[in-house]
């Protein structure tokens, strides 16, 4: 799972423990329920210790639609959780992760993301959909975990 030079990368801090965020974010069968563009989600493969090693989703995003598989890994203590696209219909690759960083009782979540789709779009349009969907992204999630 190797860092791309075309990701994109966003930051937000949330009023919580890393612990907690890292429960949010792995808990993909409440995705639905959190994440607008999330209309379903599938747990397909499981590693030993229960977590989520590939995950099916169902994406309406408007104008993106896509059914997609994610392989997903983790860093032991949950402050690194990465993915990378094993299949889609819109995308041709997908390389992302979050990582937590313990900050004065809250939590800095850092999301980097680089989507690449099947059909061409201009790089300057790639970003700006990178940022959007990450800003929305992190929103969500920092909204989750504080109403939590």
């Amino acid at each position: 799972m190797a860092d791309s030079a075309d990701s994109s990368q966003q930051s937000i801090t949330i009023a919580a423990p890393v612990a907690d965020v890292a429960a949010v974010i792995t808990d993909f069968a409440a995705y639905p329920e959190w994440v607008t563009a999330v209309k379903e989600v599938e747990i397909v493969e499981e590693f030993d210790d229960g977590y989520a090693s590939q995950v099916r989703f169902v994406l309406d995003a408007g104008i993106v639609k896509d059914d997609y598989v994610l392989q997903y890994g983790y860093a032991e203590d949950l402050t690194h959780i990465e993915w990378d696209l094993v299949r889609g219909q819109t995308q041709k690759s997908q390389h992302g992760s979050y990582d937590l960083t313990a900050d004065d009782g809250g939590t800095t979540v850092t999301y980097r993301l680089a989507v690449e789709l099947t059909i061409p779009m201009l790089g300057m349009f790639k970003r700006k959909a990178e940022k959007v969907i990450m800003d929305t992204a992190l929103k969500e999630l920092k909204k989750r975990v504080e109403s939590a």
